[in-house]
């Protein structure tokens, strides 16, 4: 190899070695967070699970969420039209 090659593959391959080293760190943060956010709806589970158990209120076939409660719907308005609408078939034949 002569220097040429070496500082060529310094080039090319330089940034994305330095660029990999926060770029794993990130990664294991991630997979913290993960194993975090896992944890809490793993307990969250086996809380509703309990409370379904407790409570004997009917849950969902597939086993999530429950409807919340929802405000009466108001009937709705007929609309309006704003302008005039041209029956385009009804045209053409006059």
């Amino acid at each position: 190899m002569n220097t040429s090659d070496l500082v060529t593959a310094a080039v090319l391959f330089g940034p994305g070695t330095l660029a990999l080293i926060p770029h794993l760190a990130s990664q294991r943060a991630s997979r913290a967070h993960s194993a975090r956010v896992n944890a809490v709806l793993a307990h969250s589970a086996h809380e509703r699970a309990q409370a379904e158990q407790d409570d004997e209120t009917p849950a969902p076939p597939d086993g999530g969420e429950p409807l919340p409660h929802l405000a009466p719907v108001v009937p709705l308005v007929p609309v309006e039209r704003l302008a005039p609408v041209v029956d385009l078939a009804a045209r053409r034949a006059a």
